[in-house]
This record gives C-alpha cells, sequence and structure tokens, in this order.
C-alpha cells in the first residue's frame, strides 16, 4: 500500500508529508498515537514520534553548535520518541554543561535528535529526517537566542 499524504499550509508554502498511520499496539485492541517515522541518511538509525499532520514547536537555534548544523527542529516529549532501529548506531556529543544530549548517525553523520538542555523532558527532532519535509519550506523558521541561553542567566 502507498503511504497516504498530507499537505499542510506554512505561512504561504504548502509543505507535503507522509501521513500518519494508526498501528496496533498490545493485544490489538488498543491503538497507539498516529506516527511518523524518520531516518537518517543511510537508514541505519530509525525514529518513530507522534504525528497528527504538524511538527509542534519549529525552531532554530543560533548557539555555537547548532548553528554549525543549521537544522529545523520540532519538539516531542521524551517518552514519545521511539528509536525502531539504530540504537547501536546513535554516537552521543555533549559539551559544555553536559546536560543536552545530541545524538546522530555514526554511519553517515546526520543528527537525528537532541535531549534539549532548556526543557531536558523533550527531544529537539531533525524535521528533515522526515518523508516529505522540503527544507526550503521551513527557511522562515525563527532562531531561539542559544547564544544567551535561559540556563546560563544568573
Amino acid at each position: 500500500m502507498a503511504p497516504h499524504k498530507l499537505d499542510i499550509a506554512l505561512g504561504d508554502a504548502i509543505v507535503s508529508v507522509g501521513y500518519p498511520q494508526e498501528r496496533p499496539r498490545g493485544n490489538g485492541d488498543q491503538v497507539m498515537k498516529n506516527t511518523t517515522t524518520g531516518s537518517c541518511h543511510c537508514g541505519a538509525v530509525k525514529i518513530e514520534v507522534p504525528f497528527d499532520g504538524a511538527f509542534k514547536k519549529l525552531r532554530r537555534c543560533d548557539c555555537s553548535y547548532c548553528s554549525r548544523r543549521w537544522a529545523v527542529v520540532a519538539s516531542v516529549k521524551v517518552d514519545d520518541l521511539t528509536v525502531l532501529e539504530g540504537e547501536d548506531k546513535l554516537s552521543l556529543y555533549q559539551w559544555g554543561t553536559g546536560t543536552a544530549r545530541h545524538f546522530f548517525c555514526s554511519v553517515c553523520g546526520i543528527y537525528t535528535h537532541h535531549q534539549r538542555r532548556s526543557d531536558p523532558t523533550e527531544f529537539g527532532i531533525n524535521i528533515a529526517c522526515f518523508e516529505g519535509i522540503n527544507v526550503r519550506d521551513f527557511m522562515g523558521v525563527g532562531y531561539e537566542d542559544g547564544v544567551n541561553h535561559p540556563r546560563d542567566q544568573k
């Protein structure tokens, strides 16, 4: 069966993404949330997150690390991200306070997600890892001030 598509309005742009599928869980009587699956470039790492047709809390960050990778991220609760494949292929990068935990594929180097420093109960997910996302449609997503991070303020 071909994946369903869903068009999402983002400002003046229409973004076409894979439509989330409901899947049975457990004994088949329960249905988990609508989800979408993303992957790194080589496909070694696959992640799944809840998805109701729109990513939540889109942003970029201008800290010394994020400004170099230039990814648009959305937020999901830590318990809502599942690594479906390749957990053994994920590498971890931390620096500074060591609070933020940045994960990337050890094979192809693509950043897939990170545990946020500003809210460790959430993961930031790289939306470019999800099928149907055209990064050009997200050029207008704003920046968070990572240079003057709220956790650094006294």
